[in-house]
Protein backbone atom coordinates (compact mmCIF):
# COMPACT_ATOMS: atom_id res chain seq x y z
CA UNK A 1 0.00 0.00 0.00
CA UNK A 2 1.08 3.57 -0.74
CA UNK A 3 0.28 6.84 1.03
CA UNK A 4 -0.85 10.04 -0.66
CA UNK A 5 2.41 11.69 0.42
CA UNK A 6 4.51 8.94 -1.16
CA UNK A 7 2.47 9.02 -4.33
CA UNK A 8 2.78 12.77 -4.71
CA UNK A 9 6.54 12.57 -4.11
CA UNK A 10 6.75 9.98 -6.89
CA UNK A 11 4.90 12.26 -9.28
CA UNK A 12 6.89 15.37 -8.44
CA UNK A 13 10.22 13.60 -8.79
CA UNK A 14 9.26 11.87 -12.03
CA UNK A 15 7.89 14.94 -13.78
CA UNK A 16 10.62 17.29 -12.59
CA UNK A 17 13.41 14.92 -13.59
CA UNK A 18 11.52 14.24 -16.82
CA UNK A 19 11.90 17.87 -17.81
CA UNK A 20 8.25 18.80 -17.55
CA UNK A 21 7.78 22.51 -16.96
CA UNK A 22 5.84 23.06 -13.72
CA UNK A 23 6.20 19.34 -13.05
CA UNK A 24 5.43 19.64 -9.33
CA UNK A 25 2.23 21.49 -10.10
CA UNK A 26 1.17 18.92 -12.70
CA UNK A 27 1.92 16.10 -10.24
CA UNK A 28 -0.52 17.62 -7.80
CA UNK A 29 -3.25 18.14 -10.41
CA UNK A 30 -2.94 14.53 -11.52
CA UNK A 31 -3.30 13.40 -7.90
CA UNK A 32 -6.32 15.65 -7.46
CA UNK A 33 -7.84 14.04 -10.55
CA UNK A 34 -7.07 10.42 -9.68
CA UNK A 35 -7.69 10.53 -5.93
CA UNK A 36 -10.55 13.04 -6.00
CA UNK A 37 -9.12 15.16 -3.19
CA UNK A 38 -8.40 18.84 -2.60
CA UNK A 39 -5.37 20.40 -0.96
CA UNK A 40 -6.97 20.81 2.45
CA UNK A 41 -7.89 17.12 2.55
CA UNK A 42 -4.37 16.16 1.53
CA UNK A 43 -2.65 18.31 4.16
CA UNK A 44 -4.94 16.96 6.89
CA UNK A 45 -4.36 13.32 5.88
CA UNK A 46 -1.08 13.04 3.90
CA UNK A 47 -0.51 9.55 5.30
CA UNK A 48 -3.85 8.25 4.06
CA UNK A 49 -3.41 4.97 2.18
CA UNK A 50 -4.58 4.57 -1.40
CA UNK A 51 -5.45 1.34 -3.14
CA UNK A 52 -2.90 -0.23 -5.42
CA UNK A 53 -5.31 0.27 -8.30
CA UNK A 54 -5.42 4.02 -7.63
CA UNK A 55 -1.65 4.20 -7.21
CA UNK A 56 -1.12 2.39 -10.51
CA UNK A 57 -3.53 4.72 -12.31
CA UNK A 58 -1.61 7.70 -10.98
CA UNK A 59 1.78 6.26 -11.96
CA UNK A 60 0.48 5.57 -15.46
CA UNK A 61 -0.68 9.17 -15.90
CA UNK A 62 2.66 10.45 -14.62
CA UNK A 63 4.45 8.36 -17.25
CA UNK A 64 2.13 9.69 -19.96
CA UNK A 65 2.77 13.26 -18.83
CA UNK A 66 6.52 12.57 -18.97
CA UNK A 67 5.86 11.72 -22.62
CA UNK A 68 4.54 15.29 -23.04
CA UNK A 69 0.89 14.35 -23.41
CA UNK A 70 -0.89 17.53 -22.28
CA UNK A 71 -2.17 17.55 -18.72
CA UNK A 72 -5.66 18.56 -19.85
CA UNK A 73 -5.91 15.54 -22.14
CA UNK A 74 -4.96 13.27 -19.25
CA UNK A 75 -7.57 14.74 -16.91
CA UNK A 76 -10.09 15.34 -19.69
CA UNK A 77 -10.78 18.87 -18.51
CA UNK A 78 -9.72 22.44 -19.21
CA UNK A 79 -11.14 25.58 -17.60
CA UNK A 80 -12.06 28.51 -19.84
CA UNK A 81 -13.96 31.68 -18.89
CA UNK A 82 -14.72 30.09 -15.54
CA UNK A 83 -16.34 27.01 -17.10
CA UNK A 84 -15.06 23.40 -17.14
CA UNK A 85 -14.73 22.02 -20.68
CA UNK A 86 -14.15 18.42 -21.68
CA UNK A 87 -11.17 18.03 -24.04
CA UNK A 88 -9.35 15.20 -25.77
CA UNK A 89 -6.80 14.77 -28.56
CA UNK A 90 -9.32 15.83 -31.23
CA UNK A 91 -9.52 19.50 -30.21
CA UNK A 92 -7.21 22.31 -29.27
CA UNK A 93 -6.92 22.81 -25.54
CA UNK A 94 -8.64 26.09 -24.55
CA UNK A 95 -6.09 28.71 -23.62
CA UNK A 96 -6.36 31.76 -21.43
CA UNK A 97 -5.17 33.98 -24.30
CA UNK A 98 -8.37 33.15 -26.17
CA UNK A 99 -10.47 34.64 -23.38
CA UNK A 100 -9.43 38.01 -24.83
CA UNK A 101 -11.43 37.14 -27.96
CA UNK A 102 -14.52 36.22 -25.94
CA UNK A 103 -14.28 39.44 -23.95
CA UNK A 104 -14.15 41.54 -27.12
CA UNK A 105 -17.17 39.71 -28.54
CA UNK A 106 -19.12 40.34 -25.34
CA UNK A 107 -18.37 44.07 -25.56
CA UNK A 108 -20.05 44.22 -28.95
CA UNK A 109 -22.64 41.46 -28.69
CA UNK A 110 -25.01 42.52 -25.91
CA UNK A 111 -27.85 42.88 -28.44
CA UNK A 112 -26.80 40.13 -30.84
CA UNK A 113 -29.60 37.74 -31.80
CA UNK A 114 -27.52 35.18 -33.72
CA UNK A 115 -23.81 34.32 -33.50
CA UNK A 116 -21.69 32.00 -35.65
CA UNK A 117 -18.47 30.40 -34.42
CA UNK A 118 -16.31 28.97 -37.22
CA UNK A 119 -13.70 26.30 -36.40
CA UNK A 120 -15.52 25.79 -33.11
CA UNK A 121 -13.42 22.83 -31.88
CA UNK A 122 -14.36 22.09 -28.27
CA UNK A 123 -17.05 24.77 -28.46
CA UNK A 124 -15.39 26.76 -25.67
CA UNK A 125 -15.65 30.12 -27.44
CA UNK A 126 -19.28 29.83 -28.56
CA UNK A 127 -20.56 28.23 -25.37
CA UNK A 128 -18.79 30.78 -23.17
CA UNK A 129 -20.27 33.64 -25.19
CA UNK A 130 -23.77 32.17 -25.02
CA UNK A 131 -23.40 31.51 -21.29
CA UNK A 132 -22.40 35.11 -20.60
CA UNK A 133 -24.98 36.74 -22.86
CA UNK A 134 -27.87 34.58 -21.68
CA UNK A 135 -27.19 34.33 -17.98
CA UNK A 136 -25.44 37.60 -17.25
CA UNK A 137 -27.07 39.95 -19.76
CA UNK A 138 -30.36 38.14 -20.26
CA UNK A 139 -30.05 37.99 -24.03
CA UNK A 140 -31.84 34.97 -25.65
CA UNK A 141 -29.16 34.85 -28.35
CA UNK A 142 -28.93 31.83 -30.64
CA UNK A 143 -25.58 30.32 -31.55
CA UNK A 144 -24.21 28.10 -34.30
CA UNK A 145 -20.86 26.33 -34.04
CA UNK A 146 -19.27 24.92 -37.20
CA UNK A 147 -16.28 22.65 -37.67
CA UNK A 148 -15.02 20.39 -40.46
CA UNK A 149 -13.99 17.70 -37.96
CA UNK A 150 -16.75 15.33 -36.88
CA UNK A 151 -14.57 14.24 -33.94
CA UNK A 152 -14.22 17.83 -32.76
CA UNK A 153 -17.99 18.29 -32.98
CA UNK A 154 -18.47 15.24 -30.75
CA UNK A 155 -16.43 17.07 -28.09
CA UNK A 156 -18.41 20.28 -28.61
CA UNK A 157 -21.67 18.34 -28.28
CA UNK A 158 -20.47 16.77 -25.04
CA UNK A 159 -19.65 20.22 -23.70
CA UNK A 160 -23.00 21.60 -24.83
CA UNK A 161 -24.78 18.86 -22.91
CA UNK A 162 -22.45 19.02 -19.92
CA UNK A 163 -22.92 22.76 -19.49
CA UNK A 164 -26.60 22.77 -20.42
CA UNK A 165 -26.14 25.50 -23.04
CA UNK A 166 -28.35 25.30 -26.12
CA UNK A 167 -26.48 25.71 -29.42
CA UNK A 168 -26.63 24.33 -32.95
CA UNK A 169 -23.56 22.38 -34.09
CA UNK A 170 -22.91 21.86 -37.79
CA UNK A 171 -20.27 19.90 -39.68
CA UNK A 172 -19.16 22.37 -42.29
CA UNK A 173 -16.08 23.46 -44.21
CA UNK A 174 -16.25 27.08 -43.04
CA UNK A 175 -19.48 28.52 -44.56
CA UNK A 176 -20.27 25.52 -46.78
CA UNK A 177 -23.28 24.26 -44.76
CA UNK A 178 -24.19 27.54 -43.04
CA UNK A 179 -27.58 29.11 -43.60
CA UNK A 180 -28.94 32.55 -42.78
CA UNK A 181 -27.26 35.68 -41.49
CA UNK A 182 -25.65 36.64 -38.20
CA UNK A 183 -25.00 39.64 -36.00
CA UNK A 184 -21.55 38.33 -35.16
CA UNK A 185 -19.13 35.87 -36.70
CA UNK A 186 -16.29 34.77 -34.46
CA UNK A 187 -13.39 32.43 -35.18
CA UNK A 188 -10.12 31.15 -33.78
CA UNK A 189 -8.97 29.51 -37.03
CA UNK A 190 -5.70 27.71 -37.75
CA UNK A 191 -3.15 30.51 -38.11
CA UNK A 192 0.32 29.04 -37.63
CA UNK A 193 2.43 29.07 -40.83
CA UNK A 194 3.04 25.53 -42.06
CA UNK A 195 6.82 25.90 -41.80
CA UNK A 196 6.62 26.78 -38.11
CA UNK A 197 4.65 23.74 -36.96
CA UNK A 198 7.78 21.64 -36.41
CA UNK A 199 9.12 24.22 -33.96
CA UNK A 200 6.09 24.14 -31.66
CA UNK A 201 6.43 22.72 -28.16
CA UNK A 202 6.07 18.94 -28.10
CA UNK A 203 2.74 18.97 -26.28
CA UNK A 204 1.18 21.00 -29.11
CA UNK A 205 3.08 19.62 -32.10
CA UNK A 206 2.59 15.94 -31.33
CA UNK A 207 -0.65 15.81 -29.35
CA UNK A 208 -3.05 18.48 -30.62
CA UNK A 209 -4.81 18.21 -34.01
CA UNK A 210 -2.64 19.62 -36.80
CA UNK A 211 -5.68 20.58 -38.86
CA UNK A 212 -6.57 23.05 -36.10
CA UNK A 213 -3.08 24.60 -36.21
CA UNK A 214 -1.91 24.77 -39.85
CA UNK A 215 -2.81 28.13 -41.37
CA UNK A 216 -1.04 27.54 -44.67
CA UNK A 217 2.23 28.87 -45.98
CA UNK A 218 1.93 32.33 -44.40
CA UNK A 219 -0.67 31.53 -41.73
CA UNK A 220 -3.42 33.58 -43.40
CA UNK A 221 -5.25 30.96 -45.48
CA UNK A 222 -8.32 30.73 -43.25
CA UNK A 223 -8.47 34.46 -42.58
CA UNK A 224 -8.61 35.17 -46.32
CA UNK A 225 -11.38 32.62 -46.91
CA UNK A 226 -13.49 33.78 -43.98
CA UNK A 227 -13.08 37.51 -44.67
CA UNK A 228 -13.94 37.02 -48.33
CA UNK A 229 -17.17 35.12 -47.57
CA UNK A 230 -18.28 36.75 -44.31
CA UNK A 231 -20.14 39.76 -45.80
CA UNK A 232 -22.76 37.44 -47.31
CA UNK A 233 -23.52 36.08 -43.83
CA UNK A 234 -23.34 39.28 -41.77
CA UNK A 235 -26.27 41.57 -41.11
CA UNK A 236 -25.71 45.30 -41.48
CA UNK A 237 -23.68 46.51 -38.53
CA UNK A 238 -22.52 42.98 -37.77
CA UNK A 239 -19.04 42.18 -36.45
CA UNK A 240 -16.34 39.77 -37.59
CA UNK A 241 -14.01 38.85 -34.72
CA UNK A 242 -10.81 36.76 -34.91
CA UNK A 243 -8.12 35.47 -32.63
CA UNK A 244 -4.80 36.20 -34.34
CA UNK A 245 -1.11 35.47 -33.93
CA UNK A 246 1.16 37.92 -32.10
CA UNK A 247 2.61 39.24 -35.39
CA UNK A 248 -0.52 39.20 -37.57
CA UNK A 249 -2.20 42.45 -36.55
CA UNK A 250 -1.12 44.55 -39.54
CA UNK A 251 -1.89 41.70 -41.92
CA UNK A 252 -5.43 41.26 -40.60
CA UNK A 253 -6.04 44.99 -40.62
CA UNK A 254 -5.10 45.11 -44.30
CA UNK A 255 -7.27 42.11 -45.23
CA UNK A 256 -10.32 43.49 -43.43
CA UNK A 257 -9.88 46.94 -44.95
CA UNK A 258 -9.47 45.49 -48.44
CA UNK A 259 -12.80 43.64 -48.16
CA UNK A 260 -14.61 46.79 -47.02
CA UNK A 261 -14.87 46.26 -43.27
CA UNK A 262 -14.93 49.35 -41.06
CA UNK A 263 -14.24 50.18 -37.40
CA UNK A 264 -11.26 47.82 -37.59
CA UNK A 265 -9.36 47.29 -34.36
CA UNK A 266 -6.38 45.18 -33.36
CA UNK A 267 -6.54 44.38 -29.64
CA UNK A 268 -3.59 43.30 -27.51
CA UNK A 269 -3.66 40.70 -24.75
CA UNK A 270 -2.37 41.20 -21.21
CA UNK A 271 1.18 40.59 -22.44
CA UNK A 272 0.85 43.46 -24.91
CA UNK A 273 0.80 41.16 -27.96
CA UNK A 274 -1.65 41.32 -30.85
CA UNK A 275 -4.41 38.81 -30.02
CA UNK A 276 -7.75 39.89 -31.54
CA UNK A 277 -8.82 41.53 -34.79
CA UNK A 278 -12.35 42.91 -35.25
CA UNK A 279 -14.14 44.64 -38.09
CA UNK A 280 -17.70 45.83 -38.66
CA UNK A 281 -19.73 45.23 -41.80
CA UNK A 282 -21.94 48.23 -42.50
CA UNK A 283 -23.09 47.69 -46.07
Amino acid sequence: MTTLKELLAYGRKGLTEGGIENGAHDAWLLMEHVCNIDRSSYYVHPEKMVTEETAEEYRLLVEKRKGHIPLQQLTGEAWFMGLPFYVNENVLIPRQDTECLVEEVLKRGSKAARILDLCTGSGCILLSILHELRLVKGNPVRGVGADLSALALEVAEKNRERLGIEAELVQSDLFEMIEGTFDMIVSNPPYIPSGMLEGLMEEVRDHEPQMALDGGEDGYDFYRKIIRSAPAYLRGGGWLCFEIGYDQGKGLEALLKEEGFQEIQIIQDLAGLDRVAVGQWKS
